[in-house]
């Protein structure tokens, strides 16, 4: 039934993680491919995908507030088509089907190929769900519909084998699978010969990258190599990874991230807790000395080098001596910025099952806001630093929330707002004019 929804429309939400954004679009580029067309808002939609996530409770609460919306949608039109896919589809697929019994197709992070056949036998036939635990096709053998055109994902690994105690990944996304490099190459030169300038390279732990691949009979770290083949590639300006995991960075992706012009000064680098125990809880395998060694190792190589980092609050037998020596690290360590979290019990994971230790929710609310908000002085400190620098700038298009100011990154991942209408795609040279907690104000030079 191939292209029998030519001219339909879709929309499609998506929640969580990079890797979530780049599975949608591969989702929109095979509705495309069958002949759909984007839509403005939910009412003008007749497919509406839901691609979840499932890392913290607040993702499934919304997941559920949504569907629960959206059931008022399908009840006014019920020839619409209604799909849940991603990490909760994967995890939760007979809760979601219980919980909403007005969703056509249920299918996981496996099978994303398999969308328009669901479609079919969902509608000839009623809901259905398939979640299949093992990846037939990797998602880089679908099209693509990107939201921009200058800027693309690539993925470059699926999966992760860390055992991180908070974590649900391993469950939902399976073991590490590498693509081989050369195939990452060639997707990338394609996308350059399309106008793309940069590219974020995906993966659950990008520097164990290929370590499931034989190359000349080795089995070795190769995401260094990969750097700098990426980076020669004419036409891509700019390289962008995440994420690494600390305990497996090393010299040589530091060094490859130094000496290839095309790789950004902008590293991703999770720390989650400055305390040694409850690293050790966390199964994270490392502690904070290393920790602390290989993010001064990468800023001796790149004196500019922008860091942003996560870190989650209140973990199991987390004390107040535990925190105060994450608040030590951050002070010492000044991220240029900090995904902060509390806690949130993932069920199937290690954690989860640690409800003895449990932190109390006032006291993990309280030590969050004090965390939230020395890290913000930092980052405001930071930004400020930036001021009557001159930078290049990649524009990404008018700002939301005054179209007057184009909105642009600079190397490092700062957003800079700049007075003019630029379209997206176009490097400029700005001078910083004024810093905020959240952005800074230029003007081309």
């Amino acid at each position: 039934m191939s292209g029998a929804r030519t001219g339909k429309r879709y929309l499609i939400k998506t929640f969580g993680c990079q890797m979530n954004e780049h599975d949608s679009e591969r989702v929109a580029g095979v509705f495309e491919r069958d002949g759909m067309q984007p839509a403005g808002d939910v009412d003008d939609a007749e497919v509406v995908f839901i691609n979840t996530c499932t890392i913290r409770e607040n993702a499934d609460n919304r997941l559920y507030g949504n569907l629960g919306q959206l059931k008022t949608f399908k009840d006014a039109h019920p020839d619409a088509l209604l799909i849940v896919g991603g990490c909760a589809a994967q995890k939760d697929r007979e809760l979601v089907r219980e919980r909403a019994p007005w969703v056509d197709v249920v299918l996981g992070t496996h099978n994303l190929d398999r969308v328009l056949d669901l479609m079919d036998f969902a509608q000839a036939n009623g809901g259905v769900t398939e979640v299949v635990d093992e990846m037939a096709t990797l998602p880089s053998l679908l099209p693509t519909a990107r939201r921009q055109p200058h800027s693309a994902w690539v993925t470059i690994q699926v999966g992760c084998n860390n055992t991180c105690t908070f974590c649900i990944v391993p469950s939902v996304r399976g073991p590490e699978i590498s693509r081989r490099p050369g195939d990452i190459v060639s997707e990338i030169e394609a996308l350059a010969s399309e106008g793309v300038v940069e590219v974020t390279l995906l993966g659950q732990n990008v520097n164990t990258y290929g370590r499931d691949l034989a190359l000349d009979g080795k089995r070795r770290p190769i995401f260094a190599d990969l750097l700098r083949r990426v980076g020669e590639i004419e036409r891509i300006k700019r390289v962008r990874f995440t994420s690494p995991h600390p305990a497996d960075f090393r010299e040589d992706v530091a060094a490859a991230m130094a000496e290839t012009d095309a790789v950004c000064n902008q590293l991703h680098l999770p720390l989650q807790s400055g305390s040694n125990r409850i690293l050790a809880a966390m199964h994270r395998g490392y502690n904070v000395d290393r920790f602390m060694s290989r993010l001064a190792l990468a800023r001796s190589l790149m004196p500019d080098l922008a860091v942003s980092t996560d870190v989650i609050v209140g973990f199991p037998g987390e004390t107040e001596s535990d925190f105060e020596a994450t608040m030590e690290v951050i002070d010492a360590a000044r991220f240029d910025q900090a995904f902060t979290f509390m806690f949130s019990p993932r069920p199937g994971t290690a954690a989860a099952d640690m409800r003895d230790l449990y932190v109390d929710a006032d006291v993990m609310q309280a030590r969050y806001q004090r965390l939230l908000e020395l890290q913000n002085r930092i980052v405001l400190e930071k930004n400020l630093e930036q001021v009557g620098r001159v930078e290049e700038v990649l524009t990404e298009g008018p700002s939301k929330k005054d179209p007057a100011m184009a909105t642009a990154r600079t190397e490092g991942n700062r957003v800079v707002h700049v007075e003019g209408e630029f379209p997206p795609g176009r490097f400029l040279q700005v001078e910083i004019t004024s810093a905020h907690k959240h952005h800074l104000m230029g003007v081309v030079r």
